[in-house]
Order: C-alpha cells, then sequence, then structure tokens
C-alpha cells in the first residue's frame, strides 16, 4: 500500500467511523504508514461544516487531532495545476467546483492516489489527460 492523499468524504467516514469498509482500509492504511494525509483543503471543508451545524467543540477536537496527520497546502505549483485543471474543466463544460481541481492538483504534485468516493468528478480531470490515480476506499 502506498501513500495517498485522502479527499474529504472519505476523511469524514473515516472520522465518523460509519462505513466498515472504509474503516477496515483506513486502519489498515494506517497500520502500513503511520499517518492519513490530508490536504488544507479537507482541513477548510471540515471546518466549514462543523461551523455550519455549530459544532465548535467537535473543530477543536479535529484540528487538535490534525497533529497526527499529514496535511499538505496549496503551494504556487498546485495551485498552478489546479488552475490549469479549472480552466480546463471549465472549457469543455465540465465544472466541479473549485475544491475538487485543487485537491487533485495536490495530488498530482505529489505523485499521490487520491482516494475518494467521488469518482465522477475526478474521472473528469482524468478524461481530460492528467495523470491522477484514484482509489475508492468504499
Amino acid at each position: 500500500m502506498d501513500k495517498a492523499l485522502i479527499d474529504t468524504d472519505i476523511f469524514s467516514e473515516i472520522l465518523k467511523g460509519i462505513d466498515s469498509h472504509v474503516v477496515a482500509q483506513a486502519v489498515a492504511y494506517r497500520a502500513i504508514l503511520g499517518r492519513y494525509t490530508i490536504s488544507t483543503i479537507t482541513v477548510l471543508e471540515v471546518v466549514k461544516g462543523l461551523h455550519k451545524i455549530q459544532r465548535e467543540d467537535r473543530i477543536e477536537q479535529f484540528l487538535d487531532g490534525l497533529v497526527t496527520v499529514d496535511v499538505l497546502t496549496l503551494d504556487v505549483q498546485s495551485a498552478e495545476l489546479a488552475g490549469r485543471i479549472y480552466a480546463d474543466l471549465e472549457r469543455t463544460g465540465q465544472p466541479i467546483g473549485r475544491a475538487d481541481p485543487i485537491i487533485a492538483a495536490i495530488a498530482l504534485r505529489h505523485g499521490l492516489t487520491l482516494v475518494t468516493g467521488n469518482q465522477a468528478h475526478y474521472q473528469r480531470i482524468q478524461n481530460l489527460g492528467y495523470q491522477l490515480y484514484l482509489d475508492n476506499w468504499r
């Protein structure tokens, strides 16, 4: 099992522990690699979701737990690549929002497989010729 970037949907499922298949995959991954890897966009999305339902206690707990997680940032090279992906998607009439192209660009920049349950959005990026590798723990 290789290091992978975990998308927000799968990371949220890991935190909630609801889907037994996702949890089993996550346990196996962490046993081998020691830490999960997420992006700062996932941090943004999780905090947004918890703040929206006014769960400040959960936000604090989530942020405290990040000391055991590798968090990849949006650097200049990733931002450039995300801009290109976003533009290519819009130009071809298949926009997917801003967050997913950024997460994809971070995965591409670091040469990581993207673990996501949102295959449809990310396959659009693959179909444009980007060498994005996907895995779905569901």
